[in-house]
């Protein structure tokens, strides 16, 4: 990797990041691309669901500002936190390793969830936004009906 590919690509996701805390979506979508790659590494069948809207492929800076906007409609705004672990670049790829901390508004369940973003800046603007995730974490949070585990049942099998 070169010092001037990372000298460009460090302040974007630096920016991004700042951007995600302030809480503005317009202001973040303004960092994407028009069309973006933007994935999520939930399975397919779980895309969607009513309790976590905000989970699906992105292509769009309107969808960028509408996945933004879907997280705070859902989730408690005081009791939001992350902590970024590490930012690795290499030429226009940026990893950031991090663990949010969240309050799901519907169950009042916090949760954490640690994960992985991988980007791509190409002339200034994120043109890849892939997300590994604990989607376990998230998707517990917000069931309604948790699934209790426990040595009884798998007993009972």
């Amino acid at each position: 990797m070169s010092d001037l590919a990372g000298s460009t690509i460090r302040p974007v996701v630096e920016e991004l990041l700042s951007r995600i805390g302030a809480g503005d979506p317009d202001a973040i979508a303004a960092l994407y691309a028009p069309v973006s790659d933007w994935k999520l590494n939930w399975p397919d069948t779980e895309h969607g669901r009513p309790a976590t809207p905000w989970i699906q492929h992105r292509s769009t800076r309107t969808d960028v500002a509408d996945h933004y906007r879907a997280i705070a409609r859902h989730h408690l705004p005081d009791e939001v936190g992350t902590v970024i672990e590490r930012i690795l670049i290499d030429g226009p790829d940026a990893v950031i390793l991090d663990e949010i901390r969240q309050t799901a508004r519907s169950t009042k369940r916090p949760y954490r969830s640690r994960f992985a973003l991988h980007l791509t800046v190409e002339d200034g603007l994120i043109t890849r936004h892939h997300v590994y995730e604990d989607s376990l974490a998230v998707a517990q949070a917000f069931d309604n009906h948790p699934v209790e585990h426990s040595h009884d049942q798998a007993d009972a099998r």
